[in-house]
């Protein structure tokens, strides 16, 4: 369960991005801006960090090895994750953007068989297509239909161009974020901590960053203060923290697809946290529709979560078993 708990408390802070996202494009800023200052402050947050542990010569010997998947993978994780939130928000209220975001459940779940694990075979080690999980997609299918109840009553009051502009963009990004974080996990192959591996992605995706930074400045000129802070709030508390909790949590899970799934499935608490700040902020109290939508994401989460254990317990004990019946084969020859 411990991946879970991490999971959870990144995505609390990973909501703060859809919130603050909508606010700063609402008082006039550019998402353009809101994306590219993001990682730019993260940058030197990240090098206080690890050079503060100590960590910097292995990511650079890391980086240094196949530098063209660090460019690739970190492109794909952060620049095509975070650009398109950022355009959404311009399009569609946070609550949209935080509930559609939400895909990334099933997206993650459906990446499984992209992957490859190693079996010992007879004939020596050998490299297999994983298998779709079959459960954690069932259940991840029973929070999505939780969000779409919640947001249900909302839906009809958007128009076609902010429906497009602000669904489109997320669904890329869906599938952008647990792919190139997955990916990037394969390359390390655990030689590097959650905190040195943001810190290389960030490095490797800043020239998404600067070419962003560069046409925000020509199309809508220098961010004003709000969003330079807002846009730093969102750096610590999403890019650093959340960013962080949430690797810690992947890297916990590694080796198991099944419980990568379920920590990516956390993120749908995010949907949960906003609309409480929006409560918190005011907002309209949700209606009865809205509450059993709720209910189900978070029994989905449970259920989700119990199925990993259960998986994971299974696993563990057949390979006891295989383990226990070549001991004994050994010994009778």
């Amino acid at each position: 369960m411990r991946p879970i708990w991490f999971g959870i408390g990144a995505s609390f802070l990973f909501a703060s991005s859809f919130i603050l996202n909508r606010s700063m494009e609402l008082s006039g800023g550019s998402w353009l801006w809101s994306a590219s200052l993001r990682y730019l402050f993260m940058l030197p947050l990240l090098l206080l960090l690890v050079a503060g542990r100590k960590n910097m010569l292995p990511l650079l010997q890391e980086m240094k090895r196949n530098p063209r998947a660090w460019l690739l993978w970190s492109t794909i994780g952060f620049g095509l994750f975070y650009a398109p939130l950022c355009f959404a928000a311009a399009y569609s209220p946070g609550w949209l953007t935080a509930a559609t975001w939400q895909i990334t459940i099933v997206s993650g779940t459906l990446l499984v068989p992209f992957f490859y694990e190693t079996l010992a075979t007879p004939e020596g080690p050998r490299k297999v297509r994983r298998k779709l999980p079959r459960m954690p997609l069932a259940l991840s299918g029973l929070i999505l239909i939780g969000i779409a109840l919640m947001q249900a009553e909302h839906a009809g009051a958007l128009t076609l161009r902010e429906s497009l502009f602000g669904v489109i963009p997320v669904l890329v990004a869906s599938v952008a974020y647990p792919l190139g974080n997955r990916k990037m996990m394969e390359h390390c192959g655990g030689r590097l901590d959650a905190f040195q591996r943001v810190l290389g992605m960030t490095v490797a995706s800043l020239p998404v960053w600067l070419a962003l930074a560069a046409y925000g400045w020509i199309s809508a000129g220098p961010p004003s203060i709000g969003q330079v802070g807002g846009s730093l709030t969102v750096a610590v508390c999403s890019g650093v923290i959340a960013t962080l909790l949430f690797f810690h949590a992947t890297d916990l899970a590694q080796g198991s697809m099944q419980q990568l799934a379920g920590v990516e499935a956390t993120q749908s608490m995010e949907v949960l946290f906003v609309v409480v700040v929006e409560l918190l902020l005011g907002s309209p109290l949700p209606t009865a529709v809205s509450w059993i939508g709720m209910l189900l994401v978070m029994l989905g989460m449970v259920l989700q979560s119990y199925a990993t254990s259960l998986s994971s317990g299974h696993l563990q004990a057949s390979g006891q078993r295989t383990a226990s019946r070549r001991a004994a084969g050994r010994e009778r020859g």
